[in-house]
């Protein structure tokens, strides 16, 4: 029996746990029509398809569910309702994972707002070294290796990942707050790390304890 297109993408978007993208569930819906032996070819279904039918998903849980279904790190996922977190907050608290440390936020914020941004550079802003916190996002895939500075020593650049925007619920990276003042805070440091590196005479930052 064939199901209808946009029964079949509901069902793929609802038993992943990642985004899925439209791209993806074009492939996939191409790969099992391909037919039998002896049997004619089916029509392909085009990305517009798929794209019409995750629109009319999104209408359906518009409104009267527990759910939604939600554009989110360049795929669509369900998500649980604003209003019904305290109770699903509950049901999962044993199994939710550990909470980002100060620092790591810290160093997280940085990378975020700056990147792709070296190490020496997160350090400079804090003012404290960042190797524990660093290693512990790139363990938990928030931040990924962007690739190497023209700078001296050519030190690795890094930057947010696609776990960072599903793990805060992001569209984009314009969707990220506006802080200005944060954003110019760390212009003024950078530009005094600049002027330091230029000098060849850069402070050596104090371990936190």
């Amino acid at each position: 029996m064939e199901l209808p297109i946009t029964s079949v993408i509901e069902a793929l978007v609802f038993a992943s746990e990642q985004p899925v993208s439209p791209e993806s569930l074009r492939d996939t819906l191409a790969s099992a029509a391909e037919p039998e032996p002896g049997e004619a070819p089916a029509a392909a279904v085009t990305l517009e398809q798929v794209r019409e039918a995750l629109d009319a998903l999104a209408a359906k849980y518009a409104a009267g569910y527990a759910f939604e279904l939600r554009q989110i790190a360049g795929g669509y996922q369900f998500f649980t309702r604003p209003e019904y977190h305290p109770w699903v907050r509950r049901a999962i608290a044993q199994k939710n994972q550990k909470r980002l440390s100060r620092a790591a936020l810290e160093v997280l914020s940085i990378v975020a707002y700056r990147q792709p941004v070296t190490k020496a550079e997160m350090e400079f802003i804090r003012g404290v070294n960042c190797d524990h916190a660093l290693q512990k996002l790139l363990d938990r895939s928030l931040v990924s290796i962007a690739g190497r500075s023209d700078a001296p020593g050519r030190p690795l650049l890094y930057e947010t990942s696609a776990m960072f925007m599903q793990y805060f619920g992001l569209r984009d990276l314009s969707d990220l707050p506006k802080l200005k003042e944060f954003e110019e805070l760390a212009e003024d440091h950078l530009e005094l790390f600049r002027q330091q590196q230029e000098s060849q005479s850069p402070p050596e930052p104090h371990v936190e304890s």
